[in-house]
This record gives structure tokens, C-alpha cells and sequence, in this order.
């Protein structure tokens, strides 16, 4: 085991778009464990836009962080030792550990992992957070039917991308909207959603769903927000269904930007618009994931990952989401398992 633990740092609250130098990699001494808890050597490391709500100082869903935090997110590791924590050297674990080669945490924060179900890095994809926020946000928020018509937003993305294969699923008729064509062709090709639009290359979104969904809305799954989720709310069926689940649009605004107000268009409507976030579903998380793990199986559900390599780029990864770069979940590389079988 190394004797020098690399750890990314808050080292300033940006503003606007984050750059370099918000992360600050410092070079630590690899903790011991305490009583209860384990050492957890990490595999892959997750980034994800909500993050960006975590490195301000106000009010946010995820409790922020101070400047000189550790950054923490999804993280599949092998437990190096336990000092009480109820795991093995060797074990695979998975939980909230720092952006870092290595991390201390109770062991009743941590959840093992099979290794042999499915590659590790789908832990925090498909069948991790990223797939029970789809889970959850289409079939208990948005409920599309059968036949119905089913609008995401960053359909080619973590969320989106499973979140239109579940409405396809379930009968409906699927429309995305991504950010590229190859993002595009993606979402129309591999995952088989019925139309996606390039949201970069369109210049009237309202005439563009007019084509993509001549029918009209039913069931809303927004991960974007701003100018995209204004002409969406134009065409809402009665009793349409909005699922807002993400706004990274406007994740980087200083100041929230006064839009076209569509509080009046649900009155005709009769809209449904509910917000959510996966947490409240967390006692049925094991149920879902063994769905969604079947569906992976069965090739029913498909996935793509944007995997960088190495800690030291983790900052690139991240960053790179508020561009759009990433196809599927953006994960970081960290290291390999020394003790697989």
C-alpha cells in the first residue's frame, strides 16, 4: 500500500463555470481506520452536476462544502483493512467516500458489491445512483403509459439515457433531447428512443417538438431545465406529468434567469409537476436495482460509460459535464483490485 494519500480539495468557491483552480490535490498520510470503520482504496470514482450545487455556500439538496472539504462523491472501492467495520481485506464496497486514492468510512455506510454480477463501474451508473434516479423518476414521478409520449432531457446522459429505455419500456413513444449527433444518433440508434433532438444545431425547440411529438406531450423528465423546459411546458397534454429531476443549465448562474412564466400554462393543462430526489426512494433502492440489473442482463436495457483515467484528472472529468462531453455516466478510473480472484 502507498504510503502517501492523494486528496482533492475545495480550494475556492468559483464562480459562474468552475475551473482549475477550485480543486486544490493534496498529498496526505493514508489514514488509519477507526473503531467500526474500514479503509477503502478506491476503484472508480464518480462525478456528477449536482456537485456543482455542493461547492456553494448557500442553501442546496446536498449539504455544501467548506473550502479546504475534501470533495466526496460515488465511489467503488476494495477494502485494504477493518477495524470492526463487518468487511474483509479484499471486499468490494460501494458508498459517499472522498474524491482520494484512499478513504476511511463506517462500515454502516458502506454496501458490498458483488464482483461478479456485473463489471464495478456499473455501480455507480446503470445499476447505481444515476439508475434508480431514472427508476424512480420515470415509473413513480413521470408514469408515462402506453402509448403515450415520454420527453427527456439529457437524453445521451447518466439519467436520461436509462430513463428513456424504462418509458420505451413501459409502451410509450420516446423523444430526447442531446447535445451532439452523435449524441443523436446514440439515442436513436443503440438505446432505440423514437426521435432526439439536437438541441445545439436548433434554433426553434417549440417547432422541433412540433415534429418530434405531433401528439403532444404526456410525461416530462427534466434534467435540463431553462430555454429547452420553457418550450416543453407550451406543448404539455391535459394531465401531463413533469418529473424535474436536474437543471444543469443553470448550474453555473450566479443568478436565476427570469424566463417565459409557465405557471399559467398548467392551469389549462392540468399538469402535474413534482420534484424529486432519489434518497426518498432509498428503502426500495435493493428492489430496483435487481430490475434494472435483469434488464442490463437481459439486454432490454443498454448503457454506455466515459471513463477518464487516473485521480489526477478527476477536475477534467467533472468539468467536462458542463460541456457535455461525456456520453453515459462519466466515471474516473482510479486503480485496479489488487486481491481479485
Amino acid at each position: 500500500m502507498s504510503e502517501t494519500n492523494r486528496v482533492y480539495r475545495l480550494a475556492k468557491r468559483p464562480e459562474g463555470t468552475p475551473t482549475h483552480d477550485a480543486f486544490e490535490l493534496a498529498e496526505e498520510r493514508v489514514p488509519d481506520p477507526g473503531p467500526g470503520e474500514a479503509l477503502v482504496r478506491t476503484l472508480y470514482l464518480s462525478v456528477d452536476p449536482y456537485m456543482r450545487d455542493r461547492m456553494r455556500a448557500g442553501e442546496s439538496y446536498a449539504e455544501p462544502w467548506a473550502v479546504g472539504d475534501a470533495l466526496r462523491g460515488g465511489v467503488v472501492g476494495e477494502v485494504v483493512a477493518s477495524n470492526g467495520a463487518g468487511f474483509e481485506s479484499g471486499d468490494v464496497v460501494t458508498g459517499e467516500l472522498d474524491w482520494a486514492d484512499y478513504t476511511t468510512a463506517p462500515g454502516a455506510e458502506l454496501t458490498p458489491v458483488d464482483p461478479d454480477v456485473a463489471p464495478l463501474s456499473t455501480r455507480l451508473g446503470v445499476l447505481g445512483m444515476p439508475g434508480l434516479t431514472a427508476y424512480f423518476g420515470t415509473r413513480e414521478v413521470a408514469q408515462p403509459s402506453a402509448g403515450e409520449t415520454f420527453v427527456v432531457t439529457g437524453a445521451a446522459g447518466a439519467v436520461g439515457s436509462v430513463a428513456g429505455q424504462l418509458a420505451k419500456l413501459q409502451g410509450a413513444r420516446v423523444v430526447g433531447f442531446a447535445g451532439s449527433d452523435e449524441k443523436v444518433t446514440f439515442v436513436e440508434d443503440e438505446l432505440g428512443f423514437d426521435a432526439c433532438i439536437n438541441y445545439k444545431t436548433t434554433d426553434d425547440y417549440r417547432a422541433a417538438l412540433d415534429e418530434a411529438a405531433p401528439d403532444g406531450v404526456d410525461a416530462y423528465f427534466d434534467n435540463v431545465g431553462g430555454e429547452i423546459t420553457d418550450a416543453v411546458f407550451t406543448r404539455l397534454n391535459v394531465d401531463a406529468s413533469v418529473a424535474v429531476c436536474g437543471q444543469i443549465s443553470m448550474y453555473n448562474d450566479e443568478e436565476i434567469p427570469v424566463g417565459p412564466r409557465k405557471l399559467g400554462q398548467l392551469i389549462q393543462r392540468r399538469a402535474t409537476v413534482e420534484g424529486f430526489l432519489v434518497s426518498d426512494f432509498e428503502p426500495r433502492f435493493e428492489t430496483a436495482a435487481k430490475r434494472l440489473g435483469r434488464w442490463v442482463g437481459s439486454g432490454d436495457l443498454t448503457y454506455r460509460e466515459t471513463v477518464t483515467e487516473g485521480l489526477a484528472n478527476a477536475p477534467d472529468a467533472f468539468l467536462g459535464l458542463f460541456e457535455g462531453e461525456n456520453i453515459g455516466k462519466q466515471l474516473v478510473h482510479v486503480a485496479e483490485r489488487e486481491q481479485s480472484s
